[in-house]
């Protein structure tokens, strides 16, 4: 995934806050708040899993992208940021999955 489209993508979601829900989808979902933002990941993440047990790659990567989008716009609405969210998963390299998992539990 090149980096600099989720970078242009989250500037866009970023300018889109303040905007006239009338106006912008983006606005419209930081206007109904973090519950409808977070209903709208999980639904883009239940289309994915249905589109991967449907062994359809194209839809796949359809539904992927509406997740990554929407996930965004949870992130931004939050205060979060891409380089946040990347500096845990750089911390997490050269470490076994069920090490970290374990680590988080305790």
């Amino acid at each position: 995934m090149k980096q600099d489209v989720l970078n242009q993508l989250f500037e866009t979601l970023l300018g889109r806050k303040g905007k006239d829900p009338k106006d912008s989808y983006v606005a419209s979902l930081y206007a109904k708040g973090t519950g409808h933002i977070g209903n709208k990941v999980v639904e883009e993440a239940v289309e994915t899993i249905v589109e991967a047990h449907k062994n359809d790659p194209e839809k796949l990567k359809t539904e992927s992208a509406d997740l990554i989008f929407h996930l965004m716009v949870l992130w931004a609405h939050l205060g979060i940021t891409p380089d946040d969210v990347s500096a845990i998963l750089e911390s997490r390299m050269g470490t076994s999955g069920h090490t970290e998992k374990t680590s988080r539990n305790t």
